[in-house]
């Protein structure tokens, strides 16, 4: 199965909306309903800079198939700058058909076309399926970070300090 890699635009807000849709079912969250989700799709893709893209999109068949959501950080103390890949979600119908291999090679691409040194992400623990995709591809589990938020109270507990 051919599938297509892109930026997504304003034009693909409902695209967008449908994989959010289904991926909050599938990470255990409450039904997201779709005109908000849609809402929020082309408030997002149109504040976002064309140097800084947020969300690629895949497309098999001509249906919307996944999505990589990404947020590009500056450098570090290496002075490398890095993507972090927030979400990578296949639709349950397109899964293993090739298209989340798609959508890293696409975000691999444009790291090494833009000078981005690394791709770093999270999986939950419970997603034994998307760990053993990044494992395939040759990604490390790296212990040397902890993952942490700051959410709800606690962020508007520091919002004040």
């Amino acid at each position: 199965m051919a599938v297509d890699v892109r930026w997504a635009t304003t034009e693909d807000a409902e695209a967008l909306a449908t994989v959010l849709c289904e991926m909050a079912t599938h990470y255990r969250q409450a039904p997201l309903d779709h005109g908000r989700a849609a809402a929020s799709a082309r408030q997002w893709l149109g504040d976002e800079s064309p140097a800084y893209p947020h969300f690629a999109l895949a497309f098999a068949g001509g249906e919307v198939a996944g999505l990589a959501s990404v947020a590009i950080a500056h450098p570090g103390i290496d002075l490398e700058r890095l993507m972090f890949l927030k979400d990578l979600f296949v639709r349950e119908s397109a899964r293993n058909r090739g298209v989340g291999e798609a959508l890293v090679s696409f975000l691999a691409g444009h790291c090494l076309d833009k000078g981005i040194g690394r791709i770093d992400l999270t999986s939950e623990d419970w997603n034994e399926g998307a760990l053993r995709f990044y494992a395939r591809l040759g990604a490390e589990r790296h212990g040397q970070k902890i993952f942490l938020r700051l959410s709800g109270e606690a962020l508007r507990t520091a919002a004040k300090i």
